[in-house]
């Protein structure tokens, strides 16, 4: 090497761009090394099958969640007080310093039109707008006293699903594929299903990846037409040549990762895969009709229609086949009293019926096919109803307002102890007296039942570790067996 070579090798910038390559390279190592289940390579399958924090209860999460908030006082929560002072105003002290979302001036407390029993040997409280639960009751853990901090759709829609009420963070379902990966390499990791008024009001950032890599998505199956969009070979394209076109682009996504180790392109690899297997997966998955004239009648399912009896169904082979979650969104359930259409005494029946018999069709199933000690089900929505009439603009028919302090949840399955009640009320229903509950608190208490420690489920995201929880949670275990 001659003088000159040896001056070039060993300029200011020469330097700055060696070492600087070298400092880049540690860093993303360390980034790697910071999240709890990183990848090593492209060749890595981001959704194969990763060992739990510890020895897991379950295996696969069902939610059924009622986007729009069912009322607790009507469903869940028989109160004698409520009845006594039924239609009087509301104390103000207990109101006092209170924001609602529409109720102005001090409201009128409003007993529920509805009547109750208790169902079970656990005795747990039912309306009658629930016969079918009383199928189910001592498999059923109810929750009675959860509590949000957001009192609106969106902001508490996106909280109960990603553990933040602004948009941008991963859904439950995201962390959980993230975090275990799926048994079912055919089909995606985190399945949405959607019925009733279709998309939640916090929309498709409920159930996306934020800022995980976005092989973590929740994907979208639909009960009519094409079960998920752009998945077929377009006309005129046969599948041999859909086979050489995928496995070139594969070869230039892998070229391109070792120069940029971009997690997106090891995305893009995956779901590519991924549709191409669907191709054949997906339409026996859908074919409801191979089932039992017994198991359509105990959901109630019609084949062929989007309902959330279907839907139920489709969740019971979705864990069948090893998917890791299946979020259902049943969305209608925001019952202010405005009109005829958003009562509680009309409209909450109405869809009551929508959802009873197949929520507890889908528990009785997973039970009788040995799925429901590996399979968590939860049901509920974002937050819970007043115990006064909103009265919004004077209208005379009954409704409530939504309401944080304390709503009504139930799970069942995987380790889950049945016919537990958690939690206590005060008489108006309005705030908790005792076991109070939080959403971080119950994703600790699922992540829990899955195997994982939610403190450890962590994702370095712009020098910031996140996970699910955020800086708080427990695990509840007066609701573990």
């Amino acid at each position: 090497m001659n003088q000159n070579e040896i001056l070039r090798e060993i300029t200011r910038r020469t330097l700055f761009k060696q070492v600087g390559y070298g400092l880049g390279g540690v860093a993303l190592s360390n980034l790697l090394m910071d999240n709890a289940f990183a990848l090593d390579s492209p060749n890595d399958d981001p959704l194969g099958v990763k060992k739990p924090h510890f020895a897991p209860k379950a295996k696969n999460v069902i939610f059924l969640f009622m986007a729009g908030a069912p009322s607790q006082l009507d469903l869940f929560e028989p109160k004698p007080t409520l009845v006594k002072y039924d239609r009087q105003l509301c104390p103000e002290e207990l109101i006092k310093g209170e924001r609602f979302a529409f109720i102005q001036g001090v409201p009128k407390l409003l007993a529920s039109p509805h009547k109750f029993k208790q169902v079970g040997k656990s005795g747990h409280w039912v309306s009658e707008l629930l016969p079918h639960f009383e199928e189910i009751a001592d498999d059923v853990a109810v929750i009675h006293t959860m509590r949000t901090s957001q009192f609106n759709h969106a902001p508490a829609q996106l909280f109960m699903n990603t553990g933040f009420q602004q948009p941008g963070r991963p859904s439950m379902g995201s962390w959980l594929t993230y975090g275990l990966g799926t048994e079912n390499k055919d089909l995606p990791g985190f399945v949405v299903l959607l019925s009733g008024e279709n998309a939640p009001d916090g929309g498709k950032a409920c159930y996306a990846s934020g800022f995980l890599p976005t092989v973590y998505q929740g994907v979208e199956f639909r009960s009519e037409g094409e079960p998920i969009l752009f998945v077929n070979n377009p006309d005129g394209v046969p599948t041999e040549v859909r086979r050489d076109t995928l496995d070139a682009i594969r070869d230039m996504n892998r070229i391109k990762y070792k120069e940029t180790l971009d997690p997106e392109i090891e995305t893009r690899i995956s779901q590519y895969e991924l549709a191409y297997r669907m191709q054949t997966s997906v339409p026996e998955l859908m074919d409801l009709s191979k089932e039992s004239k017994a198991t359509h009648e105990m959901y109630g399912t019609e084949p062929g229609k989007r309902n959330f009896g279907n839907n139920c169904l489709l969740a019971r082979r979705l864990v069948e086949r090893g998917v890791r979650f299946v979020q259902l969104y049943h969305r209608g359930w925001d019952n202010h009293g405005t009109s005829l259409g958003d009562d509680i005494k009309n409209r909450l029946p109405a869809l009551c019926r929508e959802v009873d018999k197949a929520a507890a069709g889908l528990i009785r199933d997973l039970k009788q096919r040995g799925l429901l000690d590996e399979t968590i089900v939860v049901w509920g929505g974002e937050f819970g109803r007043t115990p006064m009439n909103e009265a919004r603009g004077g209208s005379t028919y009954l409704g409530r307002d939504h309401h944080t302090h304390a709503y009504t949840m139930w799970m069942a399955g995987g380790g889950i102890k049945g016919g537990t009640s958690y939690g206590k009320t005060d008489d108006l229903g309005y705030k908790a007296v005792e076991d109070s509950m939080s959403v971080h608190d119950l994703h600790a208490t699922l992540l829990h039942q899955l195997g994982i420690d939610h403190t450890k489920l962590v994702y370095r995201y712009q020098g910031r570790p996140f996970r699910l929880t955020d800086v708080e949670g427990e695990v509840i275990h007066k609701l573990i067996a």
